[in-house]
């Protein structure tokens, strides 16, 4: 139902995902059964969302092959350094109940403790031991990316940041593209805020959609790959009612305007 991207590791990864940012280990469970009966078949969870434990959870007693599931999960920004890295990513498995898991990322570089190229290391090993399928960032920038790439030998599947219409993250994208990285966009609604722009609105009504289910077309168009969150049900099925329509030049040129730079 979702079709999938192509990492640089040939790894294939669904390109709309279900984000669980904020929702409680108690509820995650729940929320996950019910995107994965939608048609999901990506979760992204991290250690700081304290639900790893829940989501592995939905994913053992969803039924399907384990295969069928895309997981992934990040190391938070206390876990920098080479040996640290190692015993997070034994956490989160821990957690998830997992043998392994499908994407292992970054989750800031955190520059600050100049830590994050020895970290990433670590999921060089973990990549090589066969306990992540594919090992990428999030929240890394040109430079953080430039210095993984001339430092280290793997070049990270994904990256993933915060983009949609207001802050569409062009040179980032276009640096990605040039080296091979996936870009992901968290945060691709940009929380609602975007949603009852007139832009959006007029062309929602063109094609029979939400405002939310347009720009979640727009990121699949755009070659991103998306991981909206709910924890409504109605809301968790209509994010991924968005393969049965397609944008027009008119539609992405009256996207591409609202760009603001912000989140």
């Amino acid at each position: 139902m979702v079709p999938a991207i192509q990492l640089n590791n040939d790894v294939r990864m669904p390109s709309l995902g279900f984000g669980v940012y904020k929702i409680p280990d108690r509820e995650v469970e729940r929320a996950v059964h019910t995107a994965i009966e939608a048609g999901y078949r990506s979760i992204d969870t991290a250690t700081l969302y304290r639900n790893e434990r829940g989501v592995g959870a939905a994913v053992r007693g969803s039924g399907l092959p384990r295969e069928e599931l895309f997981v992934t999960t990040k190391l938070w920004n206390d876990s920098h350094g080479y040996d640290n890295a190692l015993r997070a990513f034994e956490g989160s498995l821990r957690e998830l109940g997992l043998d392994y898991v499908d994407l292992y990322l970054i989750h800031w570089p955190v520059p600050g403790e100049d830590k994050y190229v020895e970290t990433w290391r670590a999921l060089e090993k973990i990549l090589a031991d066969g306990r992540a399928r594919a090992v990428g960032v999030s929240n890394f920038e040109v430079p953080h990316l430039e210095r993984l790439l001339a430092e280290t030998d793997v070049v990270p599947a994904v990256n993933q940041v915060e983009l949609h219409p207001h802050l569409q993250q062009a040179a980032l994208r276009k640096f990605d593209t040039d080296h091979g990285i996936v870009t992901e966009s968290w945060s691709p609604l940009a929380r609602g805020r975007l949603l009852e722009h007139d832009i959006l609105r007029t062309i929602a009504r063109k094609h029979g959609k939400t405002p939310a289910q347009v720009v979640l077309r727009w990121h699949i168009e755009m070659g991103l790959v998306a991981i909206p969150k709910s924890v409504t049900p109605e809301r968790i099925r209509e994010n991924i009612d968005i393969f049965d329509f397609e944008l027009d030049s008119q539609d992405v040129a009256g996207i591409a305007i609202l760009e603001g730079g912000q989140s």
